[in-house]
């Protein structure tokens, strides 16, 4: 099916925005992703919650700034440790605020919302060793934070890729996992990144810069850079794995969703036809976005609480 009607004006909209990620300086594209993700962004845009608390988190190499998010649920609840997407390079709590809200509203649990270090002040495996050090805080602290027993991880891109490589080395820890558009092979060859590499948000050249950025020191890749090729996924927790048609990294999202099968492990996949890279913070602007958040939302839900 062709790209959903409102989310061609959004494409429209960015086309027009100004000169790409990539032929910025990092911060500079930090500071252009933030105008463009929260500066457009309305009070009524805002998804509702009980609470949010800014806190902290012990990271690898000092303390985090954190995000706490609490729905309005009462009793015992799974507590996730959300990381944003961006390329390892851009994002942060604000430009993610609405994912943490959809994912604690929708599948009634606690939130917490890490602002790992980014790329390139810090190279991988830094991101890598931050998360890890966060859920290991979770871990210890469940019942300050959801109060029941069940941990899991949720990213987008390339937190998504993120919360991934957590769920492979945490994996008893870890009860479920929710990966929207994830990065699960960054340098592998896939038709997606071909077909979808112009026109979509995500460039080709944007993921290259990023890439480079982030671990374009990097000669040896394994599972802690390339999720997919974790070759021991028994055991890894339940997982949620959600796609876009129209994105250069669909293929290996549903190529990482196919490997955990293969490996016994529950999966529930969905491809949204009609959505691009980055649909998860489009639901002001397009109703099938909205209907596709919602539904990655209930899919983890019912992992969550089984």
């Amino acid at each position: 099916m062709p790209v959903d009607h409102e989310i061609t004006a959004v494409l429209q909209l960015l086309e027009a925005a100004g000169k790409p990620l990539h032929e910025m300086t990092p911060p500079q594209a930090r500071d252009s992703f933030a105008r463009l993700v929260v500066g457009g962004r309305l009070p009524e845009h805002v998804i509702p919650v009980a609470s949010v608390q800014d806190t902290s988190v012990p990271g690898a190499d000092g303390d985090l700034p954190a995000r706490v998010y609490r729905p309005e649920h009462t009793g015992a609840l799974p507590t996730v440790v959300l990381f944003h997407g961006g390329g390892w390079v851009v994002g942060d709590l604000e430009t993610h605020d609405n994912t943490a809200r959809a994912i604690a509203r929708d599948a009634h649990a606690v939130v917490v919302s890490v602002a790992y270090r980014l790329a390139p002040e810090a190279r991988f495996p830094a991101a890598v060793d931050d998360a890890l050090a966060a859920t290991r805080w979770a871990a210890k602290h469940l019942t300050d934070l959801g109060g029941g027993d069940a941990l899991a991880v949720a990213g987008d891109s390339a937190g998504g890729n993120l919360a991934a490589v957590v769920a492979q080395e945490l994996r008893t820890k870890i009860a479920a996992q929710l990966l929207i558009y994830p990065s699960t092979d960054p340098v592998g060859e896939y038709p997606s990144r071909s077909e979808n590499g112009t026109g979509y948000f995500l460039e080709t050249p944007t993921m290259e810069w990023f890439f480079t950025q982030y671990a374009g020191h990097v000669t040896d890749i394994d599972a802690r850079l390339s999720p997919v090729l974790q070759r021991n996924l028994a055991g890894v927790a339940p997982a949620v794995v959600v796609t876009a048609e129209f994105d250069p990294l669909r293929d290996e999202g549903e190529a990482y969703a196919t490997a955990l099968k293969a490996a016994g492990v529950r999966v529930e996949t969905r491809r949204f036809d009609g959505m691009i890279h980055g649909f998860f913070d489009m639901g002001p602007a397009s109703a099938a976005a909205r209907a596709a958040i919602e539904e990655t939302c209930a899919l983890f839900s019912e992992v969550l609480h089984p």
